[in-house]
């Protein structure tokens, strides 16, 4: 990415290959993904995408081997299948990230490569029943999911989850997990065909948002809720609080609708009161490690919705703002 402006600005070139340095490992990707953020950055709609952060290679997620290792590096040998946490220098507390925290991508180079160069301790061993490609669709939006869920959110087995907006990246993984665990599972979407998507991931039940009085039949069809884990915000956020239990949880994890205009704060302590309302984003090395152990134990596997090479990364990108169907959208990185 030379221009800040659009994926259409994107350039596949040939650029020099990464060395490590100590405590540093070069990984040869097999495959990456795109995430929503890749995007913004293409349009500077992202702290920190500005002229003079470029020239910037893209991409947050990714999986392949290891193909050098610098000094002072413990860990997986050269050939390992590994994949990536794209959490970069977290800090030492696993509630909060710290000041050198930053995602992979933007400022530093990111995985839509041949090669990447990343701290050593950011590598973790690919699990053994993905292939590389759905390896490379889980670090980012699984990451969060996961945090939200159980690090944040507390999510117990039995209780009932809303994931409104089914379709994006996190929101397949919040259901994908949750059900994993035995909760009940509900969703959103203005898409019939993706609620019924949703339901083949284990969801019980959706509404669509289109329908007047939305919020109400959900509460109907759920009986209360224990958890919602929001990527929305806007109206949606405030009809969360509506559906909620008294001593319910509500997570944040995202405003794709923008803020939230109409905020009626006796919900959180009256009525239905006593909520926990939380924010979280991406992940500790805690909780990518517990992500990754949660998909090996329940033996899940990511929806990939269409691979594309990755020298049509924009038109990756293009087809990602469509929005149709749900599901990652991987990159095949060539040999």
């Amino acid at each position: 990415m030379h221009e800040i402006e659009s994926p259409e600005k994107l350039v596949y070139e040939d650029v020099p290959e990464p060395e490590p340095g100590p405590g540093e490992v070069v990984v040869r990707l097999r495959a990456a993904a795109l995430n929503r953020r890749d995007v913004f950055v293409t349009r500077g709609m992202y702290p920190g995408a500005k002229p003079d952060a470029l020239p910037i290679i893209l991409g947050a997620d990714g999986s392949g081997e290891i193909s050098a290792r610098g000094d002072g590096v413990d860990g997986p040998a050269e050939g390992a299948e590994v994949v990536i946490n794209p959490a970069l220098f977290w800090g030492d507390d696993p509630r909060i990230p710290g000041k050198e925290y930053r995602i992979l991508g933007l400022p530093d180079d990111g995985t839509f490569a041949q090669f990447i160069k990343v701290p050593a301790d950011h590598v973790f061993p690919k699990p053994s029943h993905l292939s590389q490609e759905e390896a490379a669709a889980i670090p980012l939006a699984a990451l969060t999911a996961y945090r939200a869920l159980f690090t944040r959110g507390r999510l117990q087995e039995g209780e009932t989850v809303v994931v409104p907006g089914i379709g994006g990246g996190v929101a397949t993984f919040l259901v994908q997990m949750a059900r994993a665990i035995g909760a009940r599972v509900f969703v959103t979407s203005g898409s019939d065909e993706k609620i019924e998507q949703a339901k083949e991931l284990g969801a019980e039940g959706g509404i669509n948002y289109n329908t007047e009085k939305w919020s109400r039949e959900l509460r109907s069809m759920t009986g209360g809720v224990d958890l919602s884990a929001d990527t929305i915000g806007g109206e949606v956020f405030d009809a969360l609080l509506s559906i909620a239990k008294p001593g319910g949880r509500v997570v944040s994890i995202g405003a794709t609708a923008g803020p939230v205009e109409k905020l009626i704060l006796p919900k959180i302590f009256i009525r239905p009161g006593h909520l926990d309302v939380l924010g979280t984003a991406m992940g500790s090395p805690q909780d990518f490690e517990g992500m990754l152990r949660f998909y090996e134990e329940h033996e899940l596997y990511p929806v990939i919705k269409e691979t594309f090479p990755l020298e049509e990364a924009t038109a990756a990108m293009n087809y990602m703002e469509e929005g149709s169907g749900i599901g990652k959208i991987v990159l095949d990185i060539p040999a």
